[in-house]
């Protein structure tokens, strides 16, 4: 897959809400969840929102750790603040 390619480029059936809908929520990955719940990817950079998903499991060290981290530290991502 091309770098900066968007999310509605992909097969319907590999994009995460069309297959959250097709198939349920056990089907998703932890990375393809929260590209759903922050819709939208990095525009000034040009990452899909699995792009960035990507990147916040990977800073803050999966989903536990971005539940913890304080809103002062999410900020400081690129995209979220």
């Amino acid at each position: 897959m091309a770098p900066y390619q968007t999310i509605k480029d992909w097969p319907e059936e590999d994009r995460p809400r069309e297959k959250l809908l097709a198939k349920g929520p056990q089907s998703l990955s932890e990375t393809e969840l929260l590209a759903i719940i922050l819709r939208n990817g990095n525009a000034s950079t040009g990452a899909s929102a699995i792009d960035h998903a990507r990147l916040l499991l990977s800073q803050f060290g999966g989903l536990k750790g971005i539940d913890e981290a304080s809103v002062t530290e999410l900020a400081t991502v690129k995209g979220i603040g």
